[in-house]
């Protein structure tokens, strides 16, 4: 793909049947060695439940699973008619945690929204070997201020990338724009002002800066205004103190595909161009989105 834009639609209506059970070998032998398999059967650790339809869910980590922050997993529950259905989720956790993290919504009558909500701790979910992604900052042209601008559950992956303490030895300011329909909806706020203070951190120069933006009822400190419309009347820099600069500036824009198409047409009349295999830009999206059902 040249793009940085990932279309993972394709991913996310993958339902397979469940494996069969292996055959034994007859005369006393040994049982057959198992084919290389594509997953790892991981145990859920953790389920935390920011509201009704917002979790997220912390899993066991296999010795040989790696990824870049800003890429995203395959995972596979078992459905209710003996097959299993996959969705891409992006990582939460860092690269050096010991344990993966991911951050969905729940969304009614969903193939892979149901099992979810069924899911208890102890219980397994598989987890795709292969990290995949090109949302990372290695792939920007060098710049010096990293906006991350989210909605909903597209949160995910710049958790992982504000915890990579590349991110923080590449850039000066890091800013992170969360909007949400709902203040309960700001999930991770802790967690977030605690990066800073992270041990592999402390060193590191760079700012951060983190923006709320709540659109549906007023919130302390929170922006209430759709992220494109920040821009346009320039509330967003100000609230950041940080300029949006061609020169400085690399973007990476994950969420609802309606504010990354309006962001995509807002960013490139300011002369923001998009990153290619052989012209490295300064903006990046990530489009697979749990809007539909999942």
């Amino acid at each position: 793909m040249i793009d940085t834009s990932i279309d993972s639609g394709a991913l996310a209506a993958i339902t397979e049947p469940a494996p069969a059970a292996r055959p034994r070998m007859d005369h006393g032998h040994a049982l057959a060695a198992p084919a290389a398999e594509r997953f790892t059967a991981e145990t859920i650790l953790a389920l935390r439940h920011w509201t009704p339809s917002l979790l997220s869910f912390r899993t066991s980590r296999a010795s040989g699973f790696r990824f870049t922050p800003g890429h995203y997993a395959r995972l596979g529950l078992d459905d209710a008619n003996d097959g299993v259905v996959w969705r891409p989720f992006s990582v939460v956790s860092s690269a050096h945690d010991p344990h993966l993290e991911f951050f969905a919504v729940l969304v009614p009558g969903g193939d892979f929204s149901g099992p979810l909500s069924r899911t208890r701790e102890g219980d397994t979910i598989r987890v795709d070997k292969t990290s995949y992604g090109f949302m990372t900052i290695d792939r920007f042209a060098p710049g010096k201020d990293l906006w991350l601008l989210a909605s909903g559950t597209g949160l995910g992956p710049f958790l992982s990338i504000l915890r990579d303490p590349a991110t923080w030895q590449t850039y000066d300011n890091l800013v992170l724009v969360h909007s949400v329909r709902h203040a309960g909806e700001l999930a991770y706020r802790d967690e977030i002002t605690a990066i800073p203070r992270e041990e592999l951190l402390l060193a590191q120069p760079a700012q951060l800066t983190y923006v709320p933006v709540v659109t549906r009822e007023p919130w302390p400190d929170a922006l209430t205004a759709r992220i494109p419309q920040l821009i346009e009347d320039g509330r967003l820099e100000r609230a950041a103190g940080v300029k949006l600069d061609l020169q400085r500036s690399r973007i990476m824009v994950c969420g609802n595909p309606e504010m990354a198409r309006e962001l995509r047409e807002q960013l490139t009349a300011r002369g923001f161009r998009t990153n290619r295999r052989v012209a490295p830009g300064q903006l990046a999206f990530e489009n697979y989105w749990q809007g539909t059902p999942s």
